[in-house]
């Protein structure tokens, strides 16, 4: 169903619409505050024990190659659901801080293997310490007003989202253009 199937069910009445719009936006807001502050989390910089600021999304890239080595660009994008042009880069970036190298498949010269270097195995060990720490420190500061119930409840909640939300991307792919200027209408 498309946004104008949806209009024909709805009635014509803007109050009606203004107030079911407002009832469920009241609750999904502390959604959209939290994907807002999580996506400006995840794209500062941290240190993660080896004096290298990086992005969460090159860390993370990182401790995925150090634990796949050989991994390819391709099975990085399948893997993050991300596009193969922001891996590359990503992959590039690791490559020129000496965290991991780029080898060519001896028999397929177009396929480019990663591996971490000895420094990128140390920053991906640390990572993960580092990660450990901080999320026993976040779900300790969650223990704080939740049950571990809730929590459970909490992530099979997201578990689902994240799925209802990968469903709905896939079947609107092309509907959505990302950095897409709107046209002006005449």
């Amino acid at each position: 169903m498309d946004a104008t199937d949806s209009a024909k069910l709805l009635p014509p009445d803007d109050s009606f619409i203004d107030q079911t719009f407002h009832t469920l936006n009241e609750r999904h807001n502390s959604i959209y505050q939290f994907v807002m502050r999580y996506n400006d989390y995840i794209l500062s910089v941290h240190d993660y024990g080896e004096g290298i600021p990086m992005t969460m999304i090159e860390v993370h890239t990182l401790t995925y190659i150090e634990e796949h080595p050989g991994v390819t660009v391709t099975e990085l994008a399948k893997y993050w659901g991300k596009t193969k042009g922001a891996l590359s880069q990503t992959a590039s970036r690791l490559a020129e801080w000496g965290l991991i190298t780029k080898e060519k498949k001896e028999d397929n010269a177009k396929n480019v293997c990663l591996y971490p270097t000895e420094q990128g195995i140390r920053l991906s060990k640390s990572h993960k310490l580092y990660d450990t720490l901080d999320i026993t420190k976040t779900m300790g500061e969650l223990r704080k007003e939740c049950t571990p119930e809730e929590i459970d409840a909490f992530y099979k909640v997201l578990s689902v989202y994240n799925q209802v939300i990968q469903k709905d991307f896939e079947i609107n792919k092309g509907a959505r253009p990302v950095g897409r200027k709107p046209k002006r209408r005449e």
